[in-house]
């Protein structure tokens, strides 16, 4: 009677709903970008709207997902004093959950390990019960194998056709793949050529075929898109991109279709079998999203123990800051906020009491989509948030050079085909191995020299009129609080990575500059400010460049912590012993930091073993990247300087005062503080729930499309960071926290650009950043508790009472 009841319900469920449930289920898996130009997401992005609490009571459902740590990871903290009892109460006070446990229970319930969250099983789940063949595992491998030429960005020899649809695609090949029904499944190429001809109208019947009730598709269609791993996120890529642009995009939705029709060819042969506990699990997912006792708690110890951290930020901030003159600086240096930033910018500044430097999105404001010399593939050097608002080239008046590097590349990349194809691979090998002997005993003796991306200049192409100049150069150096006592020179340091064999090199990059290393925008940047045309119109508009001073892009080297001055692009002259001195003072930075980092990284005997890492074509932890971020701050630099931060917090260089009608603000909470929120909730995810989140194994690993990479020979591909990026083998490099956002702003200011914008707000109001306002001294005076209301805190480097206080 029930089965006949949701049968008769879901012929029911409209076009228009089914359309809003795939949507809805679309937007709930996070986008991954190609190997190539690879950024940190969000592994939550499609939950902002839900609590920690709620979004563990839905991953659980849909994927067995966990989104805190195992309890004794809190029980330790407990016992060695880090989580206090007022850090519990405090953190109880802001749950709104009924029925919460009280202090003493809560403490008990962490020395309790709680049960592993259990996903409610698929169609082929409940087949490969009931007839011992692992149909999840066919179909993954079928998808995968199909996925990985479908979405192919290079790789593969014979791609698979992008002219049509995925769903169209699909529905090619698998009429014509016999390995389901060798398996088991009877004439699924049949089943599949009599599905409709678009996939909405096959979603549609698939929905029907399956009686799912109206209530069940939200959690139901989630977890379906869920299964197919990064494959999911890949197709939602293409969504993001295509929104961007103004377009749409419907890979995802048929990518979902097609997971359907699996579910509902197995269905089809096993209903017999299956049809009562298939009732169960449609109950189930109509039932509401909500969180049990344990995922509450887990949720409250994860707070409890956020604040202990919140609580040494505070002691730290509250530390006397250095009294600063107005002394002209012999040397200032812009640094992108990445956290790795702040170690090498605390030890330049502890190298001479006349520098200066400053923090600020490594893209520089300059939204560029660049093409390097003698290449025409764009690479959009920008937040992926955005859209390019200029173009660039890298090119030379030397036509004939372009057309060497052109044929080179072509020849190149000929020569890769033929190594890799089918037919030559072997004798290739046999006639050419011989003579990869010198470049094989290079690597292994990492005697390979580790270079920063050169060549001439890049250019703005179409070049903006003076106007246009003008106005981005007063935008970007308002938006980066520098308007005023300018050092005779200033250098301009975009970051990347040198690192050999890694698969995930994009990723140590900028991810301001979408994946990309950051000199092209700063040299950039640095031709737009040295215009003495635009050094006119800045003059006009209250920002006087003095005629002395000159600008100079680098570029620092993450793995190394070397800088690469680009000297060629401007005359320097005048300043030959400025460059001296500051590339002097850029190698004693050098040398502190790598002295500085050696301490965390597994097996590093010194500073000196730093570089040959980045050069060892076996190495799987050149770098620690991002692993520790905890905080966001933009403030003054005096704030922060002379404070060790660990390399674990964003440093973005603001001036309140100085951003009138708080553009500069809404810029800084909706853009810079977003993307850091990105990473901060990779690393986060990667570490809590690594076999969902993560990319597994470095080891294991195999590149598949240029897209990302699977582990062994096929499968689901893996989308996050990979475990050697949080783990050191022994013990956690990452500890997962919800980053907190510290701005030295008025509440009020902030609270307006929270009502404006609903996204960010929702990353705040439910706990996904915590935020913080600084007073006057840079201390952490005031928390934002949601709902636009805000808890005084106190000043002293005490545990902090709060007084409750509406902004």
């Amino acid at each position: 009677m029930l089965r006949n009841e949701q049968m008769t319900a879901s012929l029911k469920i409209s076009p228009a709903t089914i359309t809003k449930a795939s949507d809805t289920a679309a937007r709930a898996i996070p986008p991954v970008w190609p190997l190539a130009s690879s950024v940190a997401v969000n592994p939550y992005l499609g939950q902002a709207q839900e609590t920690l609490a709620q979004v563990g009571a839905r991953l659980g459902r849909v994927g067995g997902v966990p989104v805190t740590m195992p309890r004794n990871w809190y029980k330790e903290r407990l016992e060695d004093g880090t989580i206090t009892d007022a850090d519990i109460t405090a953190a109880l006070a802001r749950q709104t959950s009924p029925n919460l446990p009280d202090l003493q229970s809560l403490k008990q319930l962490a020395g309790a390990q709680a049960a592993d969250p259990t996903p409610l099983p698929s169609i082929a789940d409940l087949a490969a019960e009931v007839c011992g063949i692992d149909w999840p595992g066919i179909i993954a491998d079928r998808l995968g194998l199909w996925a990985a030429g479908y979405f192919d960005q290079g790789q593969a020899l014979w791609a698979a056709p992008r002219r049509r649809g995925a769903y169209d695609a699909w529905r090619q090949n698998a009429t014509h793949d016999l390995t389901p029904e060798i398996a088991g499944l009877v004439s699924f190429a049949q089943f599949v050529a009599e599905t409709p001809d678009t996939a909405r109208e096959a979603m549609s019947g698939s929905i029907k075929a399956l009686a799912l009730p109206e209530a069940a598709l939200e959690t139901y269609l989630h977890q379906l898109l869920f299964t197919l791993g990064g494959w999911s996120q890949v197709a939602r890529y293409y969504l993001w991109q295509a929104e961007l642009a103004g377009t749409d995009d419907k890979t995802i939705t048929d990518m979902l279709t097609i997971r359907l029709i699996w579910e509902e060819a197995l269905f089809a042969q096993y209903k017999d079998q299956i049809a009562q506990k298939w009732e169960d699990v449609k109950t189930a997912h109509a039932a509401p999203v909500t969180p049990d006792a344990d995922l509450v708690a887990n949720a409250i110890l994860q707070e409890a123990w956020e604040r202990a951290v919140q609580r040494d930020l505070a002691q730290t901030l509250a530390d006397p800051a250095p009294q600063l003159t107005d002394k002209r600086p012999a040397l200032q240096a812009a640094f992108c906020i990445d956290v790795r930033s702040e170690v090498f910018r605390r030890a330049l500044e502890a190298v001479s009491p006349d520098i200066r430097t400053l923090g600020f999105a490594g893209f520089f404001g300059l939204t560029a989509s660049h093409k390097g010399f003698a290449s025409d593939v764009a690479e959009h050097r920008l937040p992926v948030l955005l859209n390019p608002g200029v173009t660039s080239v890298t090119q030379t008046d030397n036509v004939e050079a372009e057309q060497t590097a052109r044929f080179t590349a072509r020849a190149s990349r000929a020569w890769g085909r033929f190594k890799l194809a089918a037919v030559s691979s072997f004798a290739f090998v046999e006639a050419t191995g011989p003579i990869y002997v010198g470049k094989l005993l290079r690597d292994t003796l990492n005697l390979a020299p580790n270079e920063a991306p050169g060549g001439p200049a890049p250019r703005l192409d179409p070049a903006l009129d003076l106007a246009a100049q003008i106005d981005a150069a007063e935008t970007i150096l308002r938006a980066m609080s520098f308007t005023e006592n300018f050092a005779r020179l200033v250098v301009l340091a975009g970051h990347g990575a040198n690192v050999v064999n890694n698969p995930f090199a994009s990723g140590l990059h900028c991810g301001a500059c979408g994946g990309y290393s950051g000199e092209v925008n700063a040299r950039l940047l640095a031709g737009l400010l040295n215009s003495a045309e635009v050094r006119a119109g800045l003059g006009q508009r209250g920002i006087d460049l003095p005629e002395d001073t000159l600008f100079v892009a680098a570029l620092h080297d993450t793995t190394t912590d070397a800088i690469t001055l680009y000297t060629q692009d401007h005359p320097c002259d005048g300043h030959a012993d400025d460059l001296r001195r500051a590339q002097e003072c850029f190698a004693a930075a050098g040398s502190q930091t790598r002295g500085e980092r050696a301490l965390r990284l597994p097996r590093a005997a010194g500073q000196g073993d730093i570089d040959l890492r980045s050069r060892d074509w076996a190495e799987t932890r050149p770098e620690w990247a991002l692993a520790g971020c905890k905080a966001f701050i933009a403030a003054p630099r005096h704030h922060t300087a002379c404070k060790n931060m660990q390399g674990r917090a964003f440093l973005h260089d603001y001036q309140w005062k100085e951003d009138k009608g708080f553009g500069v603000l809404e810029l800084i909470m909706t853009a810079p503080v977003v993307v850091a929120s990105w990473i901060s909730l990779q690393y986060y995810g990667s570490t809590v729930a690594p076999d969902t989140f993560g990319a597994g194994n470095k080891l294991l690993h195999n590149i598949t499309g240029g897209i990302g990479v699977v582990e062994g020979n096929g499968g689901t591909l893996r989308a996050g960071l990979p475990w050697q990026s949080v783990h050191d083998g022994e013990d956690y490099a990452h500890e997962p926290l919800r980053l907190s956002v510290c701005i030295q702003a008025p509440r009020e200011a902030m609270s307006d650009v929270l009502k404006r914008h609903d996204g960010v707000r929702d990353l705040f109001d439910n706990h996904w950043l915590h935020l913080f306002a600084l007073d006057e001294e840079g201390r952490m005076a005031w928390r934002y508790d949601g709902d636009l209301e805000w808890s005084q805190m106190a000043v002293d480097p005490a545990p902090p009472a709060e007084l409750k206080a509406a902004s």
